[in-house]
């Protein structure tokens, strides 16, 4: 009986600026037994002649996996950078595969490299991947003494993220510029943030960020300052933020919807919470969705989806989330439309400010339990010369779980 053989087709190849160089020899023997050959032109470049059959990966990268996949059957290499699960290709390919058609030989990644250059213990440093990414994202990570490696396209990408660290007012940082590390063009450069920097930073880059300066860094807290957010007076202010958020109790991975997510607040503090939050603001309004949106991007969540109209009209047309907020729109065709919609354990929270909406929650608890809460607050302001308790409209809270 002929053997059958078992070994994955495909190898996703870690490819660093040392070529072949660099590799281990179990790599470079998979290597030179590949029958076809992937990669980016930056990676072919560095390819020493061999005897297989080499195919340029195309731009965007979607439209090469069904090339890929073509080749099922041969002996294929996919050179890709560094680590492929770390911020890599392998993440988007092995998606396309059974677990038995590939392996994995991954290199140092850029970040190992970066870190070992500079000094700095990886575990204390935040990774961003931003090639393809808004460069925006990196305002979380903006504390005074932290480090940051971060990965960029090129030398403008570069200029344009110095540009956004001194605009949120860290301009006191230091940048480190790592250019083709591992190969033999490597290159590295210390600058400050507000100097001018070179004009002929080559790709690929890598960038360490020593932060320093006085700019104002998130709070790791629910509750931002509400001077974070632009509004127009739609906003849930910043102590009944908090409290919100700490009902809603964001979880990594979970999913919002924010229904009248007028500046989008609540939604944007449930995406801070983790980086694998997901949330969909619902808003009727098209200048508060843009606001919304606009708020998203510069506090580094992009990702925040608001659809814009009714709620009532367009909540099927979104998956089903792990919690929803009523800040806006609260109606008991609304609360009756939630209750067939979700499934069981969705966590709820509304908030109401007029006698009618405080009638409705209050009825709505009598029917469905949860916990009702009345939230009263009061900032000292001038009397005269002196000083006394001025009040907010009080907010009544639901908490329920469908």
């Amino acid at each position: 009986m002929a053997e059958v053989n078992n070994a994955p087709w495909l190898t996703l190849l870690g490819w660093g600026e040392s070529g072949i160089a660099g590799l281990n020899p179990a790599s470079r023997q998979t290597l030179e037994n590949a029958q076809v050959i992937f990669g980016a032109r930056r990676h072919l470049r560095l390819l020493p002649p061999l005897s297989a059959e080499v195919c340029e990966w195309p731009v965007p990268f979607a439209d090469g996996i069904l090339m890929l996949l073509d080749q099922r059957g041969r002996r294929v290499v996919m050179l890709v950078s560094g680590d492929p699960f770390w911020f890599g290709a392998g993440t988007t390919l092995s998606r396309h595969l059974a677990a038995e058609e590939w392996q994995a030989l991954p290199s140092p990644s850029a970040f190992s490299l970066a870190a070992s250059r500079l000094g700095w213990p990886l575990e204390h440093c935040t990774c961003l991947g931003l090639h393809a990414k808004p460069l925006t994202r990196i305002r979380p990570y903006l504390h005074a003494g932290r480090r940051l490696l971060v990965l960029v396209r090129d030398g403008e990408a570069v200029a344009e993220l110095a540009a956004l660290v001194q605009k949120f007012g860290f301009a006191d940082s230091r940048i480190t510029l790592l250019e083709s590390l591992g190969g033999a063009d490597e290159r590295i450069r210390h600058c400050r943030i507000g100097a001018e920097l070179p004009n002929d930073i080559a790709h690929p880059v890598a960038v360490g960020l020593d932060i320093a300066g006085a700019g104002p860094a998130l709070p790791l807290t629910p509750g931002l300052p509400d001077r974070f957010f632009d509004h127009d007076g739609q906003i849930t202010k910043q102590a009944v933020r908090a409290i919100t958020l700490s009902a809603l109790a964001p979880t990594p991975g979970e999913r919002l919807w924010d229904i009248g997510a007028g500046s989008g607040s609540i939604a944007i503090e449930w995406l801070l919470a983790h980086g694998d939050n997901q949330a969909i603001g619902f808003e009727r309004h098209p200048e508060r969705a843009a606001r919304a949106r606009a708020n998203a991007a510069n506090l580094g969540v992009d990702w925040l989806e608001v659809k814009e109209g009714s709620a009532l009209e367009i909540l099927n047309e979104a998956p089903l989330p792990d919690a929803v907020f009523i800040g806006g729109g609260l109606s008991a065709a609304l609360l009756d439309a939630l209750w067939q919609r979700l499934p069981k354990g969705v966590r709820i929270v509304a908030n109401a400010v007029t006698l009618e909406s405080e009638a409705l929650l209050a009825h709505w608890h009598q029917q469905a339990g949860g916990e009702l809460l009345r939230l009263e607050l009061a900032n000292a302001a001038p009397i005269g010369t002196r000083r006394g308790w001025k009040a907010s409209y009080p907010i009544v809270q639901w908490r329920g779980v469908r």
